[in-house]
Order: structure tokens, then sequence, then C-alpha cells
């Protein structure tokens, strides 16, 4: 009975403690938080100045004595107090008026995680404040998020690109059939339009910047109307401010490599698979999720090296706390799946 009552005061919720994005979904209510992986600690003090987007704007532009950090690198915690900060920032911003009960909470995790890096999400959590930490991988996040329909007993193919790993699963019969995890995602597309810069145009940017570029210009295929920016930086030789102008064929030959690295583990994927579920995927197709699935022309240009259907999901940037809501309400699942 007491039990009852606890779950019928706490908020149960559901996060992807993404590398660049953390998504909060509250049970009933839906994605109740969105915000930058970030955190502006003081140096001297280590005392946690801001949080999510506050955080961010602070990045590459703070005094000597705080730095805007981002706890969470390919995917994993890469320092764990500033990780259990930020998570108990997010849940009790969203777990305000539970009456001081804890939450639930499933946390999505990339599949190619090691045990100790496991243990190390779940250990965040609990000192975060959390009751229950229950833990679902991300490519089956993502696929019970798109609507897939996982349960069947065919192919379903998720590739969901992140800001630090790309996660590639087949799942059938509510089990993934193979998984890959690779760490090669947004952050790795930033980082190669940055040394883009440095490298053609003896220009520093920082990573917001990089992150603007690729939302306002990158691409993975040809566009129909190429597209231009003016990019503001400073000159690495003459150490002034300056501005060049950029085009979206120069960033695309810019992200060439990382893009070659996405593809290929999705062929090497698409080899492993059982033929009976190959056969599938070849009316099927798969989908497209995380922010990666939002660079211009990656459908196309999936779809051109694996001559495979590739559908990009609605919303792909919520598609993994969308997951983790929906196991919410059926925990036993859960625990029966992992």
């Amino acid at each position: 009975m007491a039990l009852k009552l606890l779950s019928h005061f706490s908020n149960d919720i559901g996060i992807d403690l993404g590398t660049a994005n953390t998504l909060v979904y509250l049970k009933d209510r839906g994605i109740v938080l969105r915000e930058p992986s970030v955190v502006a600690l003081d140096t001297t003090t280590r005392k946690v100045r801001a949080v999510g987007a506050d955080a961010k704007r602070m990045l590459g532009r703070t005094p000597g004595n705080i730095t805007a950090i981002r706890p969470m690198k390919d995917g994993v915690i890469a320092d764990f107090d500033v990780t259990e900060a930020m998570l108990r920032y997010f849940i009790k911003k969203v777990n305000s008026n539970s009456f001081g009960v804890s939450p639930r909470v499933v946390i999505a995790i990339p599949s190619g995680i090691t045990e100790v890096e496991k243990r190390a999400v779940q250990d965040s959590a609990t000192h975060a404040g959390a009751r229950d930490v229950h833990m679902i991988q991300e490519p089956m996040a993502a696929a019970i998020g798109v609507g897939l329909p996982i349960h069947e007993p065919a192919a379903n193919m998720i590739v969901d690109i992140g800001g630090g790993t790309t996660e590639i699963a087949i799942i059938s019969l509510a089990g993934v059939v193979f998984s890959k995890s690779i760490r090669v995602a947004g952050d790795e597309i930033d980082g190669a339009i940055v040394n883009y810069m440095k490298r053609a145009y003896n220009l520093l940017i920082g990573e917001r910047t990089a992150e603007e570029i690729k939302l306002r210009v990158g691409s993975a295929y040809p566009l129909d109307e190429e597209l231009t920016m003016e990019v503001k930086g400073r000159d690495s030789v003459a150490g002034l401010p300056k501005t060049i102008h950029i085009t979206s064929q120069e960033i695309r030959e810019a992200l060439s490599d990382t893009m070659a690295a996405i593809v290929e583990a999705v062929r090497s994927a698409l080899e492993r698979c059982p033929p009976e579920l190959s056969a599938d995927l070849v009316d099927r197709g798969f989908v497209l999720a995380g922010g990666g699935a939002l660079i211009r022309g990656i459908d196309r240009l999936l779809s051109d090296k694996t001559g495979l259907p590739v559908t990009v999901a609605d919303d792909p940037l919520s598609a993994v706390a969308n997951g983790t809501g929906a196991v919410l309400s059926d925990l036993n699942w859960l625990l029966q799946h992992t």
C-alpha cells in the first residue's frame, strides 16, 4: 500500500541523458524539459553557477574563474560530480510538486556502454535524487519513440545519430538482434568544421559557431540550391577578428570523412543481419533519429550507399526521450527485456 501511495505522489520520469542535450519526459505529461548538457562551474570553489541553456550561453565566453563544461563525452559520463549536479538540477526542476517523494527514473544509455560506465550513470541518478533507476538501450528507446512495431517478428532498424554516439540497432520480437555503437556523431561533425576553418582559412572558431554552421549550411548530399553564410572568428596568423564567407559545398567536403564513418557503420550492421531479417529491410528500410538526422540530405546519402529506403523520424530530437516515456507505464516489460 505504501509503495502505491509513493508512486501516486512521485513523478516518474524518463531521461535522455545526451552528450549535447538532456531531455526529460514526465509520465502522463510528455517532454517537459529540453536543455543543453552543459554546466558552468566556479573553478576555485567547484560550485555550480549555471546549468543547461544558461550555462551554454557561457561556452567560450567565461571569465577566468568560471568554466562552462560538458560533463558527458561520447555518450558516457566524463565528470561524475558535475553530471550528478546537472541531473539533480533537472530532476528537481521537473519534480517540484511531488510532495518530496523521489521519482522512479528510466535513463537511456548507449548500447556500447561498459558495466563501469553503466554503474556511473546509475550512481549519478541515485545521488541526484532518483528512487529507482532503470536503464534502456538508446536505440531501443529511439525505436519505441518513433513508433516502430518492435514486437512483430520482423526487422525494425533504427539509426540514432546523437551528439556523442551513433547507435544502430536491428530489432525483432522486442529484442535487439544486432546493435552497433560508434563514437562518431554530432560532436565529431562540429570538430570537423572547426578543423576545416582552421586549415582552409586560418580562422579559429568555437564549438558554438561550428554548431551554427552545421545547422545553417551543413549537408551530406548535393543540394538543389547550395547555401552560403558569413562566419566570424579570429585569424590564427594575425590574431585579429576576421569575417569570411563559406558555402555548403565546402562544409560537405569538410564532413565527408565523418559521414563515411557513419555510412560504414550502417553497412557493417546490415552485413551482420540474419538473411530473413535482411529480406524485411529491403521493403521496410530503416529510420533515422537523433539530431544528426536533421543534416540535409543524410537520408539520401544513406539510401544511396545501402540501396534501402530511409525515413527521417517526425521528431528525431525527441525520439529517445519519447521512448523512455513510453516504457514508464510498463516497467515490468523493461525489466523482462534488459
